[in-house]
């Protein structure tokens, strides 16, 4: 269990559970998207970037070296920024499905948290 910094209540949230409930809801996006050719090449690329996160960050978890633990958190970390590119293209792309925000801000909020574990 990781500590949340910027909960104030000091809950906890498991990771591997947070980044497994985050690629289930892009893989619930993906399956809604109408079959064009933009959304499918799009959301190939997005379903593999935001699966690998929680891929990676199991990978890291399991870590037998501190630097091999960085460099999985980086792996997630990249993957988490290439996530909330896909996404930021289907908003801009006009796509109007009610689970486009919350996923791309939970991206956003994974790609912080990532972000203050591989910089701590």
């Amino acid at each position: 269990m990781t500590n949340d910094k910027n909960n104030p209540g000091g809950e906890q949230f498991d990771l591997h559970e947070r980044t497994r409930s985050f690629s289930l809801e892009v893989i619930y996006f993906f399956s809604r998207l109408k079959k064009d050719d933009v959304n499918m090449i799009l959301g190939r690329q997005l379903l593999r970037a935001a699966t690998s996160i929680g891929a990676n960050y199991a990978e890291a978890d399991h870590a037998r070296l501190k630097a091999e633990f960085k460099s999985k958190i980086g792996d997630c970390l990249k993957e988490a920024g290439e996530t909330k590119y896909w996404l930021l293209l289907f908003k801009q792309y006009g796509n109007k499905d009610s689970k486009l925000l919350p996923v791309l801000d939970e991206s956003i909020q994974l790609e912080k948290i990532l972000y203050t574990i591989f910089h701590s």
